[in-house]
């Protein structure tokens, strides 16, 4: 296919492909730090140039490469007991998530959920000790949660990001974390596909040409977490998720 037809099937302006270019790179770049976040930052910009509908599914196949990326070269520090753990409680909220998606007025729900990440987020961050591990039985309600978000916003990541940052060293949270968004977009994106969403090819083709844009936000984002403690790492993940909460309200708010 050359730049005609790609032109053809993807009729954006120069200035919508520069925005839509960086609205991917800045999203990757959280993405390579934290292991999650992409649609609550590429979202607010992608929408200037495209239905909330595409998006979605458009960055489910991006997380897909992104984790998958992230996943392959650290395996071996996947923490198998916590995705094991996480996996079965992640499907169940999944499900009920897409039930939630196709029934239910996810407006309010949206609200809700930035003012319960904002306030994590905030006692998180005003706490001076930190506890240094919490309780095993928390991976039920994080992985029925998580996968409830992600299935309904594609947001679920950052619980999965504080539970496992408070069970585990960096290293081994961020390769188990690559691995549960991996079986997650595996599942949205099998729905997908079921719903015909990538039948016209439109989607597919658009997810190639942003490949690098990706690449170069996850590179960049990489090296910024190799430079970091751990200490400043889950710090920075905290702010992270603070911020996730905000846009999510904000989204609500000019809905």
């Amino acid at each position: 296919m050359d730049l005609l037809d790609v032109m053809n099937v993807l009729p954006f302006t120069g200035s919508e492909w520069l925005l839509i270019e960086l609205g991917i790179a800045l999203a990757y770049i959280v993405f390579g730090v934290a292991g999650f976040g992409t649609a609550l930052v590429a979202g607010p910009i992608l929408i200037l140039c495209l239905p909330l509908s595409k998006i979605i599914p458009l960055l489910v196949l991006l997380d897909f490469v992104a984790a998958f990326g992230n996943w392959l070269p650290a395996r071996r520090d996947v923490a198998r007991p916590e995705l094991l753990r996480l996996l079965p409680c992640m499907a169940l909220g999944c499900i009920a998530g897409v039930m939630f998606l196709l029934n239910l007025k996810s407006d309010l729900l949206l609200l809700l959920m930035g003012i319960f990440i904002s306030a994590y987020a905030l006692y998180s961050l005003a706490l001076k000790v930190r506890p240094t591990q919490v309780a095993a039985g928390w991976s039920i309600p994080t992985g029925v949660v998580g996968g409830l978000f992600g299935a309904m916003f594609g947001s679920g990541g950052f619980l999965y990001a504080l539970y496992l940052n408070a069970r585990l060293p960096k290293e081994a949270a961020r390769a188990t974390q690559s691995a549960l968004i991996s079986c997650s977009t595996v599942v949205r994106l099998s729905l997908f596909v079921i719903a015909g969403v990538y039948a016209d090819g439109a989607l597919l083709l658009l997810a190639v040409c942003l490949l690098p844009a990706m690449a170069l936000g996850l590179w960049i984002g990489r090296r910024v977490t190799h430079k970091l403690s751990r200490e400043a790492f889950v710090r920075l993940v905290t702010w992270l998720v603070l911020a996730s909460g905000v846009a999510l309200i904000a989204r609500y708010l000019s809905a």
